[in-house]
């Protein structure tokens, strides 16, 4: 039987979710320069006004904050009636003037999300997110912001956009940390530049040494990530080298996600621990990549073998997470312990169990990233993409008017159809992006070993595959083979 997918995703939503969700499109329309006041063409397609995601247009547009596109809405307590604007398309709140309480806001969010506002254009943010869906279902990625912001559309707004702002002009997720990758740090590590060759000599060390590995799926089918906890020594490496192979390894995991499984599990194998291990400054940063960048994504946290001086540790960042992240992370202190949530085949030998496995670092083929010079046929697959794109947003604006005008008569009919839609464009922006990936992101030690394969196929176990594989097939025919000593 095939795994449900879980509440709140795309296929298992309530009445009331779908609504959130179309509300939430509706506003990223606007905010991206797509949204019409009258139903779209009806081949799916947006108007000609629409941008693609060309990225060598961006720049040519004119830099304004569009903070004045949004109006502001009645919030009497004692109606749900939305305002309307002179164009008859319903607005959303005024968010120039959001007003979030401190506890809500401890990354400072909003300030980022202005600052993206008011210094991007659409086509900039739109670019950025298309860029960030990868190989998600775009209505997946949405529901990722709406789940972790409890259904607030306005605070899951600019929970996106300035997720989209730390990408992009932050960490440079796609431009460079992804597409440049391990190739591009080996490559750094070598240069005649003193910081830059300390960056990429940094990032190197953690990533030959193990100092976390993804490896395997615990009992729920969710990726594992494996963090050696004794092999890091504050002030070994840099504080920007240390966020560049978080994200690193992050994004590297969401490429191992698919639906239904859409959260990993994280191991801190805590033996040999000591206080020269400890080193606050990265688990703050990994704490706000997952409660701000990359929300939705922490399926458990396990904290294996932690030593009684962990305690008083444990208390100060318990302190920082939000509650439902710190309700996600378990203590266990043995291999049956561990059973619990990672079957004892799959739990690797360093930590009790019997998955007989060892990191061993592969290095970067010269050769590996041959494909992002072939310009031509990377525009061609990113130009099918930006048609795709199109197509979709098309059929978001549609489900949307549709909505409007059939108002509180909406049918599960109009829904389901909106609905197929959407999913079946989803399918193809999928295998377009894996059919572009080898242009767009560097390869990883796991594409080389086999578990991130061609058209983003998984192989969690490849050697045991390959051997089960082997040990199944029937032995190849042997011809007779005639020497000459044979011929009279």
């Amino acid at each position: 039987m095939a795994p449900q997918m879980p509440p709140g995703r795309p296929g298992n939503l309530t009445p009331e979710q779908e609504v959130k969700l179309r509300e939430f499109w509706q506003i990223t329309m606007k905010v991206f320069g797509v949204y019409e006041a009258s139903p779209p063409e009806p081949n799916g397609a947006t108007s000609p006004r629409s941008a693609t995601i060309d990225p060598a247009d961006a720049g040519n547009k004119k830099r304004r904050s569009r903070l004045h596109m949004f109006k502001r809405r009645n919030h009497d307590k004692d109606t749900d009636s939305e305002s309307v604007s002179t164009s008859g398309a319903v607005t959303p709140s005024d968010l120039s003037s959001l007003s979030i309480a401190d506890d809500d806001d401890k990354y400072g969010q909003t300030k980022d999300f202005k600052a993206a506002m008011a210094n991007s254009t659409p086509e900039d943010l739109r670019k950025t997110f298309w860029s960030m869906v990868k190989h998600d279902h775009p209505d997946a990625l949405l529901l990722r912001f709406l789940r972790a912001r409890k259904w607030d559309v306005d605070k899951a707004l600019v929970m996106l956009i300035s997720t989209m702002h730390w990408r992009a002009e932050e960490m440079h997720v796609d431009d460079d940390i992804i597409r440049r990758g391990e190739a591009g740090m080996l490559e750094d590590s070598k240069s005649s530049d003193a910081k830059t060759k300390k960056e990429g000599e940094d990032f190197m060390a953690q990533i030959r040494l193990g100092k976390s590995y993804l490896h395997g799926v615990d009992n729920e089918g969710r990726p594992m990530c494996i963090v050696r906890v004794r092999l890091h020594r504050q002030g070994e490496q840099s504080e920007q080298s240390l966020e560049r192979y978080t994200v690193y390894t992050i994004e590297t995991a969401r490429m191992l996600l698919r639906p239904p499984v859409d959260t990993a599990t994280i191991v801190f194998d805590m033996t040999g621990f000591s206080m020269a291990n400890m080193d606050y400054t990265p688990v703050k940063f990994m704490i706000k990549c997952f409660e701000a960048n990359y929300p939705e994504s922490l399926g458990a946290v396990l904290v294996h073998k932690a030593p009684w001086i962990f305690q008083g540790i444990w208390s100060i960042i318990r302190g920082w997470l939000d509650p439902v992240v710190a309700g996600k992370v378990h203590f266990t202190k043995s291999t049956e312990e561990l059973e619990s949530y990672i079957p004892r085949s799959q739990i690797p030998t360093e930590l009790g169990g019997d998955e007989n496995w060892v990191y061993n670092y592969i290095e970067p083929n010269p050769s590996e990233n041959a494909a992002h010079a072939d310009i031509a046929a990377r525009g061609r697959l990113l130009a099918s993409r930006s048609e795709l794109v199109r197509k979709y947003e098309g059929t978001v604006l549609g489900w949307i008017h549709a909505a409007e005008e059939l108002k509180e008569k909406e049918s599960e009919k109009v829904i389901e159809e909106a609905r197929e839609a959407r999913n079946a464009i989803a399918e193809e922006l999928k295998r377009n992006y894996w059919e572009a990936d080898p242009y767009l992101r560097a390869r990883t030690f796991y594409d080389r070993t086999g578990v991130l394969g061609k058209d983003g196929r998984l192989q969690f176990y490849p050697e045991k595959e390959e051997k089960g594989k082997q040990e199944t097939e029937p032995p190849k025919a042997v011809e007779n083979e005639t020497s000459a000593d044979d011929v009279d």
